[in-house]
């Protein structure tokens, strides 16, 4: 199992289900700053209606909000616009001229494919800008296999670490390709303004709006843009699931800036610890699956697939690590509905080898109660007290010989004889031991208890003796012409005797061994020499206590025993 979960998380899918899990859990109860640490001035739609005129804008415009800006109070000023290419020689130098070392210009990199290979192009604003005093940084942004932005930039130079350091703070991290960001809500997050408000602030904007404040100029046509829709510059962010929105590139800068600026992003394991994960997983999901008892043993995986989650969350929350739970309680459960499967395999093994073994030769309702509560049933032996029948078809022999040229007819005959024989014996909660020939042995008290075994195997026994006209009636068609009347010789005993699996462990039956049953054998070859069609032990007797309602035939010396015992049979025969 550890295995395959471990070639499983080598799956795409799989970096898609951890990426959906981080999302899950990030924004769950996200920390937040005590206030935004970026304003956003936003190139919208209303500013497009307000200046009547498509991108790009002509430079002297930005010149004029920078401006504007720093006159406002502003410390720090981002443009995420790539100002890379010359335009009016008039409007660079407006651009020019607003320059400061307070003001950062975005740069971008990005990878071209070739049939040759791959080429890395670094594009930086003009050299004029720069040697003006403006600062760059790197905003380029690279989004998961599944199309969430997750990851914070990679360069030390980043857009918003040179941002950050422009506004007189340090980042809390040095770039790190393996830690996240953390998002703090849907799009909307940042106080946002209308670039064409920015541009007269006195006029459109509360005294002060910008004062202090670090402002980041970037492009944001929507406020609603779907993932159906796509959008210029907006991406999708854990909490895209969420809302169906995506987020605006300057939103995810001004995110990015915040979590460089309190260290509030999410440092994500080394790919190692996933396999750590996983062993712990298919130990957890061991120890759960411990119990007999289903309903303890998914209660107990329940606890700690929930505990498993909630540790998650807590060292993401309070940590700001991200161990992903996905391996760990997909390796916990992969153990525990692995074995929970092999062991209802084993179990609807057992209950077919019980129906098996005990289907055709007990009640039905009797092979239910051992399917569904085996420990009444001690297999391998144990001593019980039970009552043991023996019954033998007499005649027999004679008709097989009459019948030795058609053996198909004789057996399907003798099946007709035993089937009613054998149903009297299950109806009165008997066990049918063997058959043996044309002779059946029965036993009463195993494999479930029945205190009143004695006089059930009585009864049975009498409703042997009454069945048999009818059955000779039934079978009289099958019989050759001079064959004779089939006759029943029962004998019934009780005592102590020992009850099980009886064989090796390739082949055995469910069985009894016992004095009791020696006895009971003779006592039905007694039938003969008394000429009855029952011959019942005084133990039997004593068990039923029905000594009233039979009567003695004599007091018999079994063989093999030193001190006889009184014989009992029906009054009526």
């Amino acid at each position: 199992m550890a295995l395959l979960v471990g070639l499983t998380t080598l799956l795409p899918a799989w970096a898609d289900l951890g990426g959906r899990a981080f999302d899950t859990f990030s924004t769950a109860s996200p920390p937040r700053p005590d206030e935004p640490g970026v304003v956003i001035v936003a190139i919208d739609e209303p500013s497009f209606e307000a200046f009547g005129e498509g991108w790009p804008w002509p430079r002297e415009r930005h010149a004029e909000l920078i401006t504007a800006l720093q006159q406002a109070g502003a410390k720090a000023i981002g443009f995420d616009v790539v100002f890379a290419d010359p335009s009016a020689p008039d409007g660079d130098k407006a651009l020019i001229d607003a320059m400061d070392g307070q003001v950062v210009l975005a740069a971008s990199e990005q990878i071209v494919e070739r049939d040759y290979g791959s080429t890395l192009i670094l594009t930086e604003p003009l050299p004029d800008l720069l040697e003006a005093g403006a600062k760059t940084g790197v905003a380029s942004l690279s989004v998961d296999g599944d199309g969430v932005l997750r990851k914070m930039p990679a360069y030390s130079n980043s857009f918003m670490a040179t941002l950050l350091t422009a506004s007189g703070d340090e980042p809390e991290y040095a770039a790190d390709p393996n830690r996240l960001i953390q998002y703090f809500d849907g799009p909307g997050a940042y106080p946002t303004v209308s670039y064409y408000q920015a541009l007269e602030p006195d006029i459109y904007l509360e005294p002060g709006f910008f004062e202090g404040q670090v402002v980041l100029i970037g492009l944001a046509l929507q406020t609603d843009i779907t993932v159906n829709e796509g959008g210029d510059d907006a991406f999708e962010t854990p909490f895209t699931a969420e809302t169906r929105l995506l987020t605006p590139g300057v939103e995810v800068q001004a995110t990015i800036f915040d979590n460089l600026k309190h260290g509030l992003s999410i440092n994500e394991v080394p790919g190692w610890v996933r396999y750590v994960a996983i062993l712990a997983g298919v130990l957890l999901g061991l120890l759960a699956s411990r119990p007999r008892s289903p309903a303890i043993k998914f209660a107990l995986a329940a606890v700690l697939v929930i505990a498993s989650l909630l540790g998650s969350w807590v060292l993401l929350r309070y940590a700001r690590l991200w161990v992903s739970p996905a391996e760990l309680v997909a390796a916990l459960l992969g153990i525990v509905i692995a074995l929970a499967a092999l062991d209802f395999a084993r179990e609807r093994r057992r209950r077919r080898e019980v129906q098996g073994a005990f289907g055709q030769y007990v009640a039905p309702t009797m092979v239910k109660q051992i399917i569904s509560n085996p420990k009444l049933l001690k297999l391998g032996g144990e001593r019980k007290d039970l009552t043991i029948l023996f019954a033998d078809i007499r005649g027999f022999t004679t008709i097989s010989e009459l019948m030795k040229d058609d053996p198909e007819g004789l057996v399907a005959l003798i099946n007709r004889v035993l089937n009613p024989l054998s149903d009297i014996v299950i109806e009165h909660r008997g066990t049918i031991d063997k058959y043996m020939g044309d002779c059946i042995m029965a036993f009463w008290n195993a494999p479930l208890d029945d205190p009143d075994h004695a006089k059930n195997a009585l009864a049975a026994g009498q409703a042997m003796m009454k069945a048999m006209p009818a059955i000779n009636q039934a079978i009289a068609a099958h019989l050759p012409d001079d064959a004779p009347e089939i006759k029943i010789g029962i004998g019934i005993n009780s005592g102590s005797c020992v009850v099980g699996n009886m064989g090796s462990d390739q082949r055995f039956d469910y069985s009894v061994l016992g004095d009791a049953v020696n006895t009971a054998s003779r006592l039905e070859g007694a039938c003969k020499d008394y000429q009855v069609p029952i011959v019942i032990g005084q133990a039997t007797v004593q068990a039923a206590g029905c000594v009233d309602e039979l009567k003695q035939l004599d007091t018999l010396a079994v063989r093999g025993k030193t001190e006889a015992i009184s014989i009992y049979t029906v009054k009526d025969v």
